[in-house]
């Protein structure tokens, strides 16, 4: 019984964190879409952004020595998500 009740609690981290790094990769869809749609490249922080991709390539990494595949899949996906702003917003910038 105590064996089904930490497999299941298992599971439910699991989850959890799966549901917390889509909502993080989520979150930064809109801003990419505006970038593509308007065609404009606006005023970001490229040191934010810089800073950010150093802490997403140490989750990544992270993930990596945890073998924690939430962790890895869904910072990979932030990761790609941030590079693809950037390249947008130098691609269209003005």
């Amino acid at each position: 019984m105590v064996a089904t009740e930490v497999c299941n609690l298992m599971n439910t981290i699991q989850v959890v964190g799966i549901i917390a790094g889509a909502c993080t990769s989520i979150s930064l869809l809109p801003q990419l879409i505006k970038t593509v749609k308007e065609k404009k490249g606006g005023d970001i922080s490229y040191l934010m952004l810089g800073i950010l991709l150093i802490g997403l390539g140490l989750w990544i990494w992270y993930g990596i020595l945890k073998n924690d595949y939430p962790i890895i899949i869904t910072n990979a996906l932030s990761f790609v998500l941030n590079i693809l702003i950037i390249f947008f917003n130098i691609w269209y910038r003005k």
